[in-house]
């Protein structure tokens, strides 16, 4: 195994995170922010406010989105065992 496969194969793998995850940061990245304009515009300082909302979007993001994570995942982990005999030579 050479320093090029281990690149790839990190590189695969932060790319499956970032889409993993990207659903559910993008969910709490909405919502934070229309929050946040409506305390802005109602002049309400209460930095608890948000939380509600940001745990029931993600809750919502997680049951929509979920099937579709755990299928990237198994996928990823699939190819990972498939390749380790290769990987080991």
């Amino acid at each position: 195994m050479n320093s090029e496969a281990v690149l790839a194969i990190s590189q695969k793998a932060l790319e499956v995170a970032i889409t993993v995850s990207a659903p559910l940061l993008l969910t709490a990245l909405v919502i934070g922010l229309v929050v946040s304009i409506l305390q802005a515009a109602t002049q309400i300082n209460e930095a608890t406010l948000s939380f509600i909302p940001k745990l029931l979007g993600v809750f919502a993001a997680t049951v929509v989105a979920g099937p579709w994570m755990i299928q990237v995942l198994v996928e990823y982990m699939q190819r990972m065992f498939t390749s380790i005999p290769h990987a080991i030579g």
